[in-house]
């Protein structure tokens, strides 16, 4: 089965301030490495459409809905949603399409076009939780997107991890607070400890698998950590499709944070969710990129993660 990239041009507009490392150069330099590694050859691409904003309410409440709508600046203002997440005029598209790409990566699977799906869009989305926008991100892009595939789709067990170095609290509160801890959802992150958002506790017990790791931490320790603590529950759960916070900061030229991986470690996370995908989902897997400022290295890390995605 073929493997889509889904992503649109207006999602690079979208501008907290100058230096911010949450910018628009992030997709170009994925855009950029796709073409020099041939991918852009091999992939299925897709323009992301804007999701129906009924569906935003499947992760978030509607006075934070209300919040982001009521709010969203026009011409040169801006306006502060939380700390370092800030709305420009441009924003709001940006925001629509890049949930509308992880709900348009649901449908593409699910209909089988295509095996799996990475989403190349921004604002990133894991930290936003259930009633507020927080650390780059305004509404939970995968969040949504997992409520949407197990409603729509009728599906009864819903993977979520995330490798973003950071831990994904907005995506463990929406599974604990809106998702009223149903059963049909498992999340697993790993994330630097102590680190932002400084919220996590440590859970080896499901729906939530939280592993953190110290900031020394290199590849062996992290795939070491990865096949303790998620592969068993993962395996256990045994997922019929599964979704991934890819995000990349955690690589070892990254200034966002001091863990120490590469791409051959983000391949190997991949290649082992993949066959877990596999054995229990048709192969289902739904990738929305969170994380990852350092330009050359995130390019090359998600050239890495779609090659697993594609098993070259």
């Amino acid at each position: 089965m073929p493997v889509g990239v889904i992503g649109h041009y207006k999602c690079g507009e979208h501008d907290m301030g100058e230096h911010h490392p949450e910018n628009g150069k992030r997709l170009t330099a994925i855009s950029d490495q796709l073409i020099r590694s041939g991918l852009d050859y091999v992939v299925r691409q897709f323009d992301a459409k804007p999701i129906d904003k009924s569906l935003i309410s499947l992760a978030h409440s509607q006075a934070h809905i209300d919040f982001v709508f009521d709010n969203a600046p026009q011409g040169e203002d801006t306006f502060v949603v939380g700390e370092d997440t800030v709305m420009n005029a441009k924003t709001l598209s940006s925001i629509m399409l890049s949930a509308g790409a992880a709900i348009d990566a649901v449908d593409l699977v699910m209909d089988g076009t295509l095996g799996s799906a990475f989403c190349a869009t921004r604002p990133p989305g894991h930290h936003a939780e259930h009633d507020k926008g927080m650390g780059f991100c305004f509404f939970n892009n995968v969040a949504i997107a997992a409520a949407y595939a197990k409603e729509k789709y009728n599906l009864k067990r819903v993977a979520i991890v995330d490798f973003d170095v950071h831990h994904g609290n907005g995506t463990e509160d929406i599974v604990k607070n809106k998702f009223n801890d149903d059963e049909g959802y498992l999340f697993c992150s790993s994330y630097q400890y102590p680190f932002y958002p400084f919220e996590m506790t440590e859970s080896n017990t499901p729906p939530i698998i939280n592993t953190p790791l110290a900031a020394t931490v290199k590849g062996p320790e992290f795939r070491q950590a990865i096949t303790d603590k998620w592969l068993p529950a993962l395996h256990k759960f045994k997922p019929d499709i599964i979704f991934i916070s890819a995000g990349f900061d955690a690589h070892i030229e990254d200034d966002m944070s001091q863990v120490s991986l590469t791409e051959a470690d983000y391949r190997w996370v991949t290649d082992e969710l993949k066959a877990i995908a596999n054995e229990y989902g048709q192969g289902r897997i739904v990738s929305v990129l969170e994380g990852g400022y350092s330009l050359s290295a995130l390019g090359r890390s998600v050239v890495a993660h779609i090659n697993g995605l594609i098993g070259n």
